[in-house]
């Protein structure tokens, strides 16, 4: 009985304390899980709304090519990228990120950067949810606001401002390729770094946009 007890108290707890994905379809986060990190550990923390109208194509596309490129026909998962990244771990190969744009923004808005099997439970049921509840065009305007793109810059707003002196509207195919790259490894990987990683990373999504033009009619 206490057990049964127990459980009951502890479902009630995370129900109260489960967010509201369904208020996303017209509500702006007031902050994130990782900006809130951030800021309790001192840092000076740059971000900026800016809506998805006013966010060049360029960046969608250098984005999307970049970390999720069957983002708009999975449903918050992508199982091919899962078994790639299984058969890399068999192999003793470098584990590439298997995670859709949907899960990184679940991550951001709500989670933690720990790989507990716990938080993984709540990444998947919350990746579900937005996908339910929002459209893609809304997914993709909320990631590209709450991304970090370098050491205590989040969404591409201040990101443009703080690398180009220019608004988000404004950015071309080069600017792009260059936040892009960078979201992997935004602490060390950003506009203005000397990394021949970096720059490698650069080059890889220049490519993969070249090949990407069908994005255009979706994005």
């Amino acid at each position: 009985m206490l057990g049964l007890a127990a459980a009951a108290i502890a479902a009630a707890w995370v129900a109260l304390r489960w967010p509201d994905v369904a208020a996303l379809v017209g509500e702006t986060p007031e902050s994130t899980a990782f900006i809130d990190a951030a800021r309790a550990r001192g840092d000076r923390v740059e971000w900026r709304w800016v809506s998805y109208d006013r966010i060049s194509l360029e960046v969608k596309k250098a984005v999307v090519a970049a970390e999720d490129l069957s983002f708009f026909s999975h449903h918050g998962f992508d199982t091919h990228e899962l078994k790639n990244a299984a058969r890399d771990a068999v192999l003793g190969k470098r584990v590439r990120g298997a995670s859709t744009i949907t899960q990184q923004l679940a991550k951001n808005l709500w989670l933690s950067p720990s790989r507990s099997p716990m938080r993984k439970v709540r990444e998947a049921v919350l990746t579900w949810q937005l996908e339910r509840h929002l459209s893609k065009q809304r997914i993709l305007e909320l990631y590209l606001n709450v991304a970090q793109f370098g050491p205590e810059v989040y969404g591409v707003g201040a990101a443009s401002d703080r690398y180009f002196g220019a608004p988000a509207g404004d950015l071309n195919s080069d600017q792009a390729a260059e936040l892009a790259a960078g979201l992997p490894r935004p602490s060390s990987w950003h506009p203005g770094v000397s990394s021949r990683g970096y720059s490698r990373a650069v080059d890889r999504v220049r490519e993969r946009v070249e090949d990407c033009d069908w994005l255009d009619r979706l994005l």
